[in-house]
């Protein structure tokens, strides 16, 4: 079992050449490949949050889990904090501070991570507002783009920028950056925000977490806001059948897409990517980013 080091910390690497993706023959070492060459813009999106992350230890077709609580055998140098449960228990979970972790926890094949919009530092308060933009049958990214550039336009009147990124699977999501706001205040908001919209697009947006009424219309889900809940992170893999990726968006890709084809981006296309474009998601760490909910 061949040992790395990373940032001074010794990790054992093991089955880089499993095939996680059977449709493209991506394996595990890729992963670790692709998330070392990422790992600049990611971490500052996820650094001092609590993490879950997807697990497909035998691959994307195979089991699946998702995993909150450190993992058997986590090493002490893996940064940890508790997370207050709803149950009143204290769990603790993992935070990807740095390359180590990220590289540890890929091997482990951690495909995808999730994070909430709150830091440990903090618990509950949101310095984040998310909307899940998500096509209902019959509605594909391209009409979740249509809906996303209403959503700018309307969170812009209340003084709240927004910056979208692909959910490497079939929608996008929106963020902003907020302040002095609490989880249940920013969800509050968001679904407001998402009732407003429906009523004013009823043909094209729906705000109901009910199924059954999506067919035909882009779900606006405010829910993700809750201090209960986690959203994709920004440049995590999914565990989809090919290995897409959580990518960041400029407005004008959003404003000019014609095909979902456009907005689909794979491991292999992310470094030639921010070679080009750099972290377009980079101002939503900015504090002068952050706004207060009106």
């Amino acid at each position: 079992m061949p040992i790395t080091e990373v940032e001074g910390r010794q990790i054992k690497l093991s089955h880089l050449d499993r095939v996680l993706w059977p449709e493209t023959g991506t394996t595990k070492g890729e992963l670790l490949h692709y998330y070392a060459s990422v790992a600049e813009v990611l971490i500052p999106h996820c650094s001092g949050r609590p993490v879950s992350f997807v697990r497909t230890p035998d691959g994307v077709q195979g089991q699946r889990f998702f995993q909150k609580r450190p993992p058997a055998g986590t090493p002490d140098w893996v940064t940890t904090a508790e997370t207050l449960r709803s149950s009143g228990e204290l769990m603790p979970q993992v935070q990807v501070n740095d390359l180590a972790t990220l590289m540890w926890a890929a091997n482990l094949a951690c495909v995808e991570i999730h994070t909430p919009q709150w830091r440990s530092a903090a618990p509950g308060t949101a310095d984040r507002l998310v909307v899940d933009l998500d096509p209902g049958p019959g509605r594909t990214v391209i009409d979740c783009c249509e809906v996303a550039l209403l959503l700018r336009e309307r969170l812009a009147a209340d003084g709240i920028e927004t910056w979208a990124k692909t959910s490497g699977s079939k929608g996008l999501h929106l963020y902003a950056a907020l302040s002095g706001a609490d989880s249940r205040e920013a969800s509050a908001y968001a679904r407001r925000v998402a009732q407003e919209l429906e009523r004013a697009h009823p043909d094209r947006v729906v705000s109901r977490m009910a199924k059954a009424d999506r067919a035909g219309r882009v779900f606006i889900d405010w829910s993700q806001n809750s201090a209960k809940k986690t959203t994709a992170t920004p440049y995590t893999v999914r565990a989809r059948p090919f290995p897409t990726v959580s990518t960041p968006l400029a407005w004008s890709e959003v404003a000019s897409a014609a095909t979902p084809a456009e907005l689909t981006f794979t491991l292999a296309d992310l470094p030639p990517r921010l070679a080009t474009h750099g972290d377009l998601l980079s101002p939503l760490l900015s504090a002068d980013a952050a706004a207060p909910l009106p």
